[in-house]
């Protein structure tokens, strides 16, 4: 426990000095400086209606500023073109993506078109799972389906303001048991740590994923941000983060005889593709309202401002509201979080990549983690135990913990003009 709050404490404060973006620094998008995979993301913030816990930026869905808005992403997704950037992969998250599917289909449509995509993942909620959306998702080429799920226990559904919207949790069982095969992977996002659920209720919420032999689950801890977590406490009470390891570990020994950990909190059957990009990309676009971005070692994110986001498209100029050029040792440190989070990492290729002796760079980082059991050293290869794959979760959870505050933040800033 000590040690588990030792990290919690330093991940806070790095994360703290990672988002902290300095006045004065040009906010353009960084330009393509060599010919390497890289992921698009695409954010679409509206939802039919806003779930308590989410700090995303989201807001409740207008189909007349959502089409405004998708075509300002189209107009975006040009002007990345234009930079000269090509794209392997598209993932799309929200917000739900799936809230107006014929400009969903469009905006995919042309992304395939203007780069060579090979990926296409997208999210989606439970009442979505229809055979109208199916079909036309099939068509788009989407090759994985995200579903946010996040719990089967009904109380807790009522509690977060999902039964009503998505029903019964075994309603939205048979509606995954009807989509399973229609995608080469179907992925369920789930929570734990809820802070009415027990180690019964969690149990219960395997036991259905495992009896629907889903492609693969994500289980993400509980993550609330300054803002949510007021109304989490009045919704479910506070959130103790001191459970956490116990719950993961059930999740872990659940599912150990028949998924593979593809990251930390990622559990896939067979040879299926992840939702995590910042371990499979070494870069991505951060399009959309809000978006975040990881390009040429600096990190920029558009503005939150919907309206202002559309006006600046509109003018042809991009929607960059903040950016922080990062130096060699805090990109070292990114990539140390992100492709240990994948379970492994290879420094030999992290030293031809930054082109400085990665392991000196790291050795303190690596050291700590040895003698606390989280890491094996073999060769140039580090690998996460058990034990590891536990403080990278903690580590994660903090650090979009922070980029959630971070959003609140420019929130507030748009309150404020």
């Amino acid at each position: 426990m000590v040690i588990e709050k030792l990290i919690c404490n330093v991940a806070r404060k790095k994360n703290a000095d990672y988002l902290r973006f300095s006045p004065g620094e040009s906010y353009e998008v960084p330009r393509p400086s060599a010919s390497i995979p890289r992921l698009l993301y695409l954010h679409v913030p509206f939802c039919e209606e806003l779930c308590p816990y989410c700090s995303f930026n989201r807001v409740v869905f207008r189909e007349e500023i959502a089409r405004v808005y998708f075509k300002a992403l189209r107009r975006e997704i040009g002007m990345y073109r234009d930079l000269g950037y090509d794209f392997n992969a598209v993932y799309v998250g929200g917000g739900t993506p799936t809230v107006l599917i014929d400009e969903l289909g469009e905006t995919l449509r042309l992304a395939r078109d203007m780069f060579h995509i090979r990926e296409v993942s997208v999210e989606t909620n439970p009442n979505h799972l229809t055979e109208p959306n199916l079909a036309q998702l099939k068509d788009m080429g989407v090759n994985r389906l995200s579903v946010g799920v996040q719990t089967f226990d009904d109380g807790i559904l009522k509690a977060v303001e999902r039964y009503h919207k998505y029903g019964s949790g075994e309603e939205i069982a048979g509606r995954l048991k009807e989509t399973m095969g229609c995608f080469d992977t179907l992925n369920v996002d789930m929570i734990f740590n809820f802070p009415t659920q027990t180690m019964e209720m969690l149990e219960h919420d395997l036991g259905v994923l495992m009896d629907l032999a889903v492609d693969q689950v994500t289980f993400y801890p509980l993550m609330v941000s300054t803002s949510t977590e007021k109304i989490m406490g009045r919704k479910l009470g506070r959130v103790d983060y001191d459970r956490g390891q116990d719950l993961y570990m059930k999740i872990t020994d659940m599912l150990h005889d028949t998924y593979r950990p593809s990251t930390a909190w990622c559990f896939s059957r067979g040879d299926v593709m992840i939702d995590e990009y910042v371990v499979n990309y070494d870069e991505y676009a951060g399009l959309g309202s809000g978006s975040i971005g990881y390009l040429g070692g600096s990190v920029y994110s558009n503005t939150f401002d919907i309206p202002a986001y559309i006006d600046r498209l509109e003018k042809g100029e991009f929607p960059v509201a903040a950016r922080k050029d990062c130096g060699t040792r805090e990109r070292l440190l990114y990539d140390f979080l992100m492709k240990l989070f994948g379970i492994t990492l290879d420094l030999d290729e992290l030293t031809k990549k930054h082109g400085v002796n990665a392991y000196h760079y790291l050795l303190p980082e690596i050291t700590f983690f040895r003698l606390t059991g989280a890491l094996i050293k073999s060769g140039p290869t580090l690998t996460l135990t058990p034990k590891g794959q536990y403080y990278w979760v903690i580590m994660m959870r903090e650090f979009f913990i922070a980029v959630n505050n971070f959003r609140d933040y420019c929130r507030a800033l748009i309150k404020n003009v």
